[in-house]
């Protein structure tokens, strides 16, 4: 096995992509996480999860180096820079993209990864180590060299081609060769995939270098129709391009992350496959998508799920693939040792057949914020929305498994019955405000009103003067903040500060991080829910003074990049998880939404979609 040396830091890495899948890209220079054609399908480099076994493609120095990661400005083009005591060299990655008036011009290879070595100064020796293995490290890949085309590989019903300006040679399974570099010197590597298409190999060249400066300039284009003018743009602007590496765009979908099985506890079995689209991100993911001014993406995440619920109703899955089909069933692989071995690696994800009540809600709070947005809906979505309602006010009323997806039962989590409250919430709004018709008002609001007065009764822990994350229960979970965020509870009310107050004590790790929920060991601070914390803040449990410094300390969390994965070590400021997570990039954009309209005393979202904030208590 290899040693845990041998692995970078999960927050060592850059992700490059094409809205189609990802690539794990280390500051060593090895691309060590590859799926093709789409972000669930098997691997191709997962070193990842095993160094031995997973396959990888290294381009690095044979002497000693520092190295560091940058992107070119407001784009997803990675660039690793070298320095050694004989030279300095750049190291530029990217998946091409270009406008649709380009593609209809333009032949291209459907799924492209280039690599551009160039020495800017002195002289360097690099390795070029490809070692490809197929299906999640299950298989070695065989080569064939058809004259002049570079190196074919079949895998499966595709086929890979690596090609170079330089002769490659095959070994067993693998390319490696040695490369002199002087100052500029330029080496260019092209891997393509095809499957259902024609194979598509373009020159290398001067057809490298345009591509690079096609993507970056349509990155750029793309990061500049950001709206949001904030004291954190910069930060704003990354976490968003980091959420479009996360979006299929064939389908508006958006995946949960781009790998599978990196742990929440180093050495343990918390790993999880995250590339899926779960329900429950809906409704932030379009908030910020709409905050930020991307209106054609939060369309097309709405399209998707509309289409993808309305296939189920009306019962909702929990997660979805990026075709809205039910995702894979879960399936270890034993052979793999796992990230510094955290062993099992798992693919597909057991919690598609748990019960999640909170989807609901997500669903039509995501519906509600694109109707005060852009407008209303059309006949047969209208109906969707009912029919999702009606299931919901006739069976809120039952444990579920809640949102951190315990496999250990279902219970009557308070967030569920807040999410159902806001579901038959924000239809009657909806209802109200002429954007939905033949809403059941009657049913509605007496359910929507009794699912209040439980929350209000047995949610509520007069011992510990608090909320808590189980009806009738003592035990707490983050979700608790969201009771302000949702207008349940106005976030300055008397049981609100003290449920905060209460949360923090519990559940705080230290610097704004915050767990996720009670358990012993603890896995590490989950990102997301500092955020959280930063908006009941922001909101008027504390002050924005206050918001504003536990923003900034949650910020120092991100890599040199400026990503962010699913969880925190709170001891070393570690990564952990899957990496990078929406979730987590989509609350810190939340957050700073939230902080500039507090700060310009704009009405927070849930305010402006909401029926029933009246009804909820201020001030004790």
């Amino acid at each position: 096995m290899a040693s845990d040396a041998s692995y970078p830091k999960i927050g060592d890495y850059g992700v490059i992509g094409d809205s189609r899948s990802a690539a794990l890209v280390s500051k060593y220079g090895s691309i060590d996480w590859l799926c093709w054609p789409r972000f669930d399908s098997p691997s191709i480099f997962a070193s990842i999860l095993d160094r031995e076994k997973g396959g990888h493609w290294s381009i690095a120095p044979t002497t000693p180096y520092t190295s560091a990661q940058t992107y070119l400005p407001d784009s997803n083009v990675l660039q690793t820079r070298f320095r050694s005591a004989s030279g300095e060299a750049a190291l530029t990655d990217l998946m091409p993209v270009g406008s649709e008036e380009y593609k209809r011009k333009h032949i291209q290879a459907d799924h492209e990864l280039i690599r551009e070595l160039r020495c800017t100064a002195g002289e360097m020796q690099f390795e070029f180590d490809f070692h490809p293995r197929a299906d999640y490290g299950s298989q070695a890949v065989h080569f064939r060299k058809p004259n002049g085309l570079g190196l074919q590989m079949p895998v499966g019903r595709g086929a890979y081609w690596l090609r170079g300006n330089v002769p490659l040679s095959i070994g067993q399974h693998r390319v490696r060769e040695k490369l002199s570099a002087k100052s500029g010197n330029v080496f260019q590597f092209s891997l393509s995939y095809s499957e259902e298409s024609p194979t598509v190999l373009r020159a290398l060249g001067d057809c490298t270098s345009e591509a690079i400066e096609r993507s970056v300039q349509w990155w750029q284009a793309w990061a500049a129709r950001c709206k949001y003018r904030g004291p954190y743009e910069e930060i704003v602007k990354r976490s968003a391009l980091a959420l479009k590496l996360l979006n299929y765009a064939p389908s508006g979908a958006v995946v949960a992350a781009a790998t599978t099985s990196l742990p929440e506890r180093i050495g343990d079995s918390l790993n999880w496959d995250y590339r899926f689209c779960w329900l429950r991100d809906a409704s932030l993911t379009i908030r910020v998508m709409l905050g930020l001014g991307y209106e054609d993406e939060a369309q097309g995440f709405l399209t998707w799920l509309l289409h993808t619920t309305s296939l189920t109703q009306p019962q909702l899955k929990v997660l979805y693939t990026v075709f809205g089909r039910n995702s894979h069933a879960e399936k270890k692989l034993e052979y793999l040792s796992g990230y510094r071995g955290s062993k099992p690696v798992r693919i597909g994800n057991g919690a598609r057949g748990q019960l999640q009540l909170d989807v609901y809600g997500q669903v039509i709070e995501s519906t509600a914020q694109y109707a005060n947005y852009l407008g209303g809906f059309d006949h047969t979505t209208q109906r969707v929305l009912i029919g999702i309602g009606k299931y919901v006010a006739e069976h809120w009323d039952q444990p579920d498994e809640g949102i951190w997806e315990p496999r250990t039962g279902r219970k009557n989590h308070t967030h569920s019955r807040l999410m159902c409250w806001m579901t038959l919430d924000r239809l009657l709004a909806l209802g109200e405000k002429g954007k939905l018709d033949g809403v059941p008002r009657e049913q509605f609001t007496r359910e929507r009103d009794k699912i209040r007065q439980q929350i209000e009764s047995r949610g509520w822990n007069s011992d510990a003067e608090s909320y808590v994350s189980v009806l009738d229960g003592s035990g707490f979970d983050s979700t608790l903040l969201r009771l302000s965020w949702y207008a349940f509870e106005h976030a300055d009310s008397e049981r609100m500060k003290k449920t905060y107050g209460k949360v923090c004590e519990k559940l705080g790790a230290g610097n704004h991080l915050m767990y996720r929920y009670q358990r012993d060991p603890q896995e590490g601070a989950f990102g997301v829910c500092g955020f959280w914390g930063v908006e009941h803040l922001a909101l008027g449990g504390g002050t924005l003074e206050e918001a504003h410094r536990a923003f900034q300390q949650l910020i120092s969390y991100r890599n040199e990049l400026g990503l962010l994965a699913e969880e925190i070590d709170p001891a070393t400021g570690d990564a952990l998880g899957n990496f990078q997570q929406a979730f987590t990039h989509v609350g810190l954009i939340s957050a700073a939404l939230t902080l500039d309209e507090q700060e310009k005393g704009q009405t927070h979202p849930a305010f402006n979609v909401g029926s029933d904030v009246k009804a909820s208590r201020k001030g004790g």
